[in-house]
């Protein structure tokens, strides 16, 4: 297989495992390419994530399920002014943000628009009453979230400015995800504090010029998944894959619709301290990333959930290597595929080692889109649900700070989400406060309490998995002590009075 030198931006622990599998493996480096501009009047066709967000919106149109939105909470004295004028600054720096998609003999490709106009949709709640207040300003941030973009016409970006008082404010920021990712909106972040700083002290714009664009990166990007270097990820994916059962039999309380559905809710939860050093102290002792071994766990609780030792669970990637993407705004994100083997009931520590595997081996082959990996496995497309794997995880370890400027305090807000991309979607966070998650999930096939359970039992089966790493998961407890109860007493009080004297004949007459 052949991949770059600095294709994996990972933490030091990672980057030692990797160059490990990399010596044993005996893995090519190529030599280096980088992005150029193109030529501007160049029609550029959509990215392989694109294609399959296009498809996706072509099936379903007006779905909102794939809009990424963003909420701060502005506490100061804010200038309406520099503010607009710094959100018009990043759409000028972004092509993609003034851009929408065209339809020619078949082809779907980028149009971009020379001078947009960012509107900022401005709305006074200062006349409501305070409770009044806080619940309108909730439901336009979640109005606005959940209000779809149209692809051919665009715009692709929404911006809401809610005026609770003089000195507070809520900005809401909503795109589809066919033109941003998660770290986009870091970036966009990143760049309205910087721009905002300079133009309310009447600055000139501080940030300097894009080396590149978006489209300059699709380019490059098919210009690289050709020749030796496509079949070789093609080679390892479909043989990492061969054979994959394609689903997660997991026991829902409604039966599968038809056609997927995207109807979602969420549920948080939080680990202790304890439990948080436990975890990082294990990752040390079997010399694993706190990635791997909570995706070891989360495979364990499908395992003992589903009864298949099989397991492929999907995780993001930021695809974001290269140095001039790193403060782009667009689609980078990839999908990995982490299929895991549980047979003959490991151990967890032998687990985590699997798993360790698994995940080194999908790093080193992060470059090819999981849209083509779909594609190559030719698998049969079922409608009720995604192809390969229907259960992601993700570990964020960089949650947004609160930003202090001039006069002026963003605090992040948590928006809640009604919408669910897979049947679940277990989401863990890192912060300095310790280990928390929120386990995202499909109402049309979960109700809540069972939901609520799940994470009782991930956490039950993960104490017990870290206290007796050695023994068998399938042996470890991960009920409560009332479901024990329940199972073992209520359940199995089958005991009948019948007369002693009683012939047995007489007996089976009489019942």
């Amino acid at each position: 297989m052949t991949m770059k030198r600095d294709e994996i931006a990972f933490s030091d622990d990672q980057e030692e495992l990797l160059q490990l599998l990399l010596e044993q493996e005996e893995l090519l480096f190529p030599e280096e390419s980088t992005i150029v501009p193109r030529k501007e009047s160049e029609n550029v066709a959509l990215s392989f994530a694109q294609q399959r967000l296009w498809f996706l919106d072509q099936l379903e149109p007006g779905n909102a399920s794939y809009n990424i939105a963003s909420a701060l909470k502005l506490v100061g004295v804010l200038h309406v002014e520099a503010l607009k004028q710094s959100i018009q600054e990043i759409a000028n720096r972004h092509e993609l943000l003034r851009t929408h998609f065209h339809v020619f003999n078949g082809e779907v490709t980028h149009s971009i628009e020379p001078a947009w106009q960012a509107p900022v949709n401005e709305q006074d709640l200062q006349h409501l009453a305070a409770a009044e207040k806080e619940a309108e300003a909730l439901r336009l941030v979640t109005l606005e979230a959940q209000q779809p973009f149209n692809l051919l016409t665009g715009p692709l970006l929404r911006v809401t400015l809610l005026k609770l008082s003089s000195e507070e404010h809520i900005l809401v920021l909503v795109l589809h995800h066919i033109i941003a990712d998660g770290w986009s909106l870091g970036v966009f972040t990143h760049e309205l504090t910087q721009l905002y700083a300079a133009f309310v002290e009447n600055k000139p714009a501080p940030l300097p010029e894009l080396p590149v664009q978006y489209l300059d990166y699709v380019l490059w990007q098919r210009e690289q998944l050709q020749g030796e270097h496509l079949d070789s990820l093609l080679a390892y994916w479909h043989e990492q894959l061969k054979g994959s059962p394609g689903s997660i039999d997991l026991p829902t309380d409604h039966p599968r619709p038809p056609v997927q559905t995207f109807n979602g809710d969420a549920e948080k939860f939080a680990f202790s301290a304890e439990l948080t050093h436990r975890i990082k102290q294990f990752c040390q002792q079997e010399d694993a990333t706190l990635f791997m071994v909570l995706l070891a766990a989360f495979q364990a609780l499908l395992f003992r959930y589903s009864a298949q030792d099989d397991i492929a669970v999907g995780t993001p990637i930021a695809n974001r290597e290269l140095p001039e993407i790193e403060g782009l705004i667009g689609l980078f994100i990839n999908t990995l595929v982490m299929r895991t083997d549980l047979a003959g009931d490991p151990s967890f520590s032998l687990l985590v080692k699997r798993v360790r595997e698994v995940a080194l081996n999908a790093y080193a082959a992060q470059d090819l889109p999981f849209e083509q990996i779909v594609d190559n496995l030719q698998a049969e497309r079922d409608p009720s649900r995604t192809p390969i794997f229907q259960v992601m995880f993700v570990l964020q370890n960089m949650p947004m700070p609160r930003m202090d400027l001039a006069n002026l305090t963003l605090y992040p807000l948590q928006l809640e989400n009604k919408s669910a991309k897979f049947d679940l979607t277990l989401v863990m966070i890192e912060s300095e406060q310790g280990l928390s998650g929120v386990l995202e999930y499909n109402t049309d096939l979960y109700e809540q309490a069972t939901i609520q359970r799940m994470l009782t039992h991930f956490q039950l089966l993960l104490e017990n998995m870290l206290a007796r790493p050695h023994e068998p998961i399938a042996a470890l407890a991960m009920t409560t002590r009332a479901e024990q109860d329940l199972l073992l007493t209520q359940w199995n009080a089958t005991w009948t009075p019948y007369p002693g004297k009683l012939l047995f004949m007489s007996f089976l007459r009489n019942r």
